[in-house]
């Protein structure tokens, strides 16, 4: 690797991560057992132990969002008074979306409501597949897929994007906490920092590779009867690490924008389709009165670990997914602030917390509503079919119960692609800036070499865990992301909390426009 003697990487920032995540795949080649121990010890650990402190950090990001948008610090417009937007609102709408949670709401948004209404807690006495189970069901899927996962996101994007363009702060993921530790060595910290930090979301993105790539084959299998095997994912996980290559190579603000603004119309269209075409009055119904549920028992479910009555349903679930968004956020966050400059805090927090909260209710509302009506009216056997096929052939099994499903499976499966190539290009993008060094204004760009080296890396990593673990193996990879991730987000809430109580004593341009 050439690039590592250009005096633009950093390292002690890019080899610690690089290297660790190369010895994962050696591992799995050289010793599958002990791969397997080393794995299986530090998932259990993660969700037996720190179940509970990404769950209370969970909610204290949501009530924090809100207070946020409250107070003062909400009139502050990122990089001054003068700052002019990069991008208008519907394209910002669509990037933020596409590059977020879009993959695992389109993989997840049919098989998980399917798994808690076949399986629900057992600690919680609901009886599989009865109306009870449904309307947990869909509550899970409000829980898991709406408002905390997009405050995991936004708190760290807030406190970056204020730290880098109104305090002056460097291009570093430990810019995030650095109003947490004033008085500290900041060139030290953001080394240590964006060590960890690069590791830990190299396991989320692949876990969410692996996520696409399985989904993926899914859609093809639907269309071409390819069987979605190991062969398949090898060739989806090429094909895709070139496809979200030469995106990257655009720069930041081109390949990104142009599928992003793509992409959304395609969602809007299959949210269309499923309400003309589906359940429409079961998924309303049964959607309002479990987002009511939700609403009304919000803490309640948030907080639910299972630890009174010995149950392990949470922690598959639940701290799965708290994990992952921990572990993504650090660095996405980088990528949203980069996107957020020239808007007040108060349009950050309604673009990247609000409006992509409430279309992922709508988005679950539709897609789980409709294989909870087709899996509980014996229209189609969705949990047979995951079985057989797995996780990846749910949403398809949905589908092919429509008309023009062929046409439908098609667009979906290049919803997926899509969102799989927005969602790497900008979290590589956000990695390769982290491991180079100077970058000082928000449209600089690393070097494509450095992007391309870790989406190969990511990718072989995602194929390694899925093809041995398969869907544990996603789940396993976010583990491993989100442990050293939860710690650097407790950070970001407490620098968070330091910029709300004073604002104007930290930023260094006068907000009087």
């Amino acid at each position: 690797m050439n690039f590592l003697k250009d005096n633009a990487i950093r390292p002690l920032v890019f080899l610690p991560a690089f290297i660790l995540l190369l010895i994962t795949i050696i591992l799995n080649f050289v010793s599958y057992e002990w791969f397997l121990d080393v794995t299986t010890t530090a998932t259990t650990f993660m969700t037996n132990d720190m179940g509970w402190i990404f769950s209370i950090a969970g909610v204290v990001c949501v009530i924090l969002i809100i207070f946020a948008y409250f107070s003062p610090l909400g009139d502050v417009r990122i990089g001054g008074p003068d700052a002019k937007p990069l991008l208008r609102k519907k394209t910002w709408f669509a990037v933020t979306l596409t590059t977020t949670i879009a993959a695992g709401i389109l993989f997840w948004g049919t098989a998980e409501p399917i798994s808690h209404l076949t399986s629900p807690p057992e600690s919680l006495g609901i009886e599989p597949m009865s109306a009870e189970a449904a309307l947990f069901a869909m509550e899970t899927l409000y829980l898991h897929w709406t408002f905390i996962p997009y405050a995991f996101y936004s708190v760290p994007a807030i406190v970056f994007a204020f730290a880098y363009y109104n305090m002056n702060r460097s291009f570093s993921v430990g810019t995030q906490i650095s109003p947490a530790f004033k008085n500290y060595n900041q060139d030290k910290l953001n080394v240590i920092v964006d060590a960890v930090i690069l590791f830990a979301v190299s396991a989320a993105i692949s876990s969410s590779f692996g996520t696409s790539v399985m989904n993926m084959g899914g859609g093809i299998n639907s269309l071409l009867g390819i069987d979605n095997g190991r062969a398949l994912w090898v060739v989806i996980t090429i094909v895709g690490t070139i496809a979200f290559i030469i995106s990257s190579s655009t720069g930041l603000l081109r390949g990104i924008r142009v599928l992003a603004d793509f992409n959304i119309y395609i969602y809007y269209i299959i949210i269309a389709a499923l309400i003309i075409l589906g359940p429409t009055v079961y998924m309303f119904s049964v959607g309002t009165e479990s987002f009511g549920g939700f609403l009304s028992h919000f803490f309640e479910k948030a907080l639910f670990t299972g630890g009174a009555a010995g149950d392990t349903w949470a922690s598959g679930w639940t701290t799965f997914y708290w994990s992952n968004w921990m572990a993504w956020a650090p660095v996405t966050a980088v990528f949203l602030a980069r996107i957020a400059y020239g808007y007040k805090v108060k349009e950050v927090i309604m673009m990247n917390f609000v409006i992509p909260g409430f279309f992922s209710v709508l988005w679950m509302t539709v897609l789980g509503g409709s294989a909870i009506n087709f899996q509980m009216t014996g229209k189609v056997d969705i949990a047979g079919i995951i079985d057989s096929q797995g996780t990846g052939a749910a949403a398809y099994a949905v589908l092919e119960q429509l008309p023009f499903s062929s046409i439908l499976i098609a667009l979906y499966l290049l919803a997926v692609m899509l969102s799989f190539i927005t969602a790497t290009d900008s979290t590589t993008n956000a990695m390769a800036s982290i491991s180079t060094k100077g970058i000082t204004q928000g449209a600089q760009e690393a070097p494509v070499l450095i992007k391309i080296t870790w989406g190969v890396i990511v990718g072989a990593v995602a194929l390694i865990f899925i093809a041995t673990l398969d869907v544990e193996g996603i789940k396993t990879l976010s583990y491993l992301g989100g442990f050293p991730a939860l710690f650097l987000g407790i950070f970001s809430i407490l620098s968070l909390i330091f910029i709300m109580r004073n604002p104007s004593k930290f930023d260094r341009y006068p907000q009087d426009k």
